[in-house]
């Protein structure tokens, strides 16, 4: 199968798929996240912690964490560079073999989760190259799909999941689905382990990071302008959000990411 081949064959699954560079400190600030998110250091392991937590801190060689409201540290040891991807919730079954309710809200090695792939990151340290390193994950991500070729690739869940996101209120993607909200919660629930209002909350936060980080790189940081587009009632609004779930204010963010000075 070829690069393009197997790209479209997960499409419907994979969101990301890309390296990463830490930094020189090798650590960083895990934000509250809509997708399931696996992260392979290329070396050594991957420390990770719940700030808030205590005792939350663990090791793993490779990981795979869920659907999350608050923010994780993580600090790679020995190395700073990986592959990163993230999957949508309704590719949790069939590439893991796990829904992403299992996942919620918690952090887990992926061999544990997904035994097959737990010498993927030994594969991934002999690649010379993104392009190989590429490779291996498509397939290894393939070939789990091909051992649950039963499941249906949730469209069901997809179906529900394009409603929340396009819909201002819980009531309104109810009703464009043609449900009840009790029905609604109830099947969000069971799939994700969050709430249809926890979902939706998730992705005005990533609409939220993603106009902080275009207005950075454009050089006009207007927190006021990223929370009107975001669907925040105002700036003070916006910024106790982020400050709840991110541990930091916007502006502390987009510094310690190192977008503004």
């Amino acid at each position: 199968m070829t690069d393009v081949q197997r790209s479209a064959a997960l499409a419907p699954f994979v969101v990301t798929l890309s390296p990463y560079e830490l930094g020189a400190d090798g650590v960083h600030r895990g934000l509250p996240s809509s997708t399931i998110s696996i992260t392979i250091p290329e070396a050594d392991s991957l420390e990770i912690g719940w700030p808030g937590r205590p005792g939350s801190r663990e090791r793993f060689r490779a990981v795979v964490a869920g659907l999350h409201l608050d923010a994780a540290e993580l600090r790679q040891v020995g190395g700073t560079r990986g592959v990163w991807l993230t999957l949508s919730p309704a590719g949790a079954g069939p590439l893991l073999g796990v829904p992403a309710s299992a996942l919620a809200g918690q952090v887990a090695d992926l061999a544990d989760v997904a035994p097959a792939m737990a010498q993927l990151p030994e594969r991934l340290a002999a690649c010379r190259s993104w392009p190989e390193r590429r490779a291996v994950v498509e397939s290894a991500l393939l070939a789990g799909r091909t051992r649950r070729r039963g499941r249906t690739g949730g469209e069901e869940l997809r179906a529900t999941l394009a409603a929340l996101s396009g819909a201002g209120r819980v009531q309104e993607a109810a009703r464009v689905l043609g449900r009840s909200r009790r029905h609604l919660s109830g099947t969000v629930r069971r799939e994700l382990g969050v709430t249809p209002k926890e979902y939706q909350r998730l992705l005005r936060f990533e609409t939220a990071r993603g106009g902080l980080v275009a207005a950075a790189r454009a050089g006009a940081v207007s927190l006021a302008a990223v929370a009107a587009t975001s669907g925040f009632a105002d700036q003070a609004h916006f910024t106790r959000e982020w400050r709840v779930m991110a541990g930091c204010t916007p502006t502390e963010w987009l510094r310690a990411e190192g977008l503004t000075a």
